[in-house]
């Protein structure tokens, strides 16, 4: 008897070495809203999960799930409307430019994970 699989959408995790930097970048400054938190008792580290329409991503606090340093890409519909609005934000440690064509930004986020966002196809 064949059985179909049938893969659903990945949810990448990516390392993270301090809470308050992390909001800093991924929710205050990208812009992601903070849709869940775990941490197994008090003085634990932290999992949490961020995301903006369809992107989701885990950010963990926890050594051994992820090694810091990963990289995504992520699809926006508007990666020009997407840039303005990163440099209208007061961040002080990122002014991501875009590519020759502009269809691609690359940023780092303090923990030395690069996010590529680029131009919907």
């Amino acid at each position: 008897m064949d059985h179909v699989i049938l893969m659903k959408s990945s949810i990448p995790m990516l390392r993270i070495f301090d809470v308050a930097k992390a909001r800093e970048f991924y929710v205050e400054y990208l812009g992601f809203q903070v849709d869940w938190e775990h941490r197994y008792g008090d003085d634990f580290p932290l999992y949490m999960q961020v995301s903006w329409g369809e992107c989701v991503i885990h950010l963990t606090e926890h050594y051994g799930d992820c090694c810091p340093g990963g990289g995504l890409r992520i699809e926006v519909s508007d990666i020009q409307a997407f840039h303005q609005l990163l440099h209208s934000r007061p961040y002080r440690y990122a002014r991501p430019g875009l590519d020759d064509q502009a269809t691609e930004m690359a940023i780092s986020d303090p923990f030395g994970n690069r996010l590529i966002f680029h131009k919907a196809r």
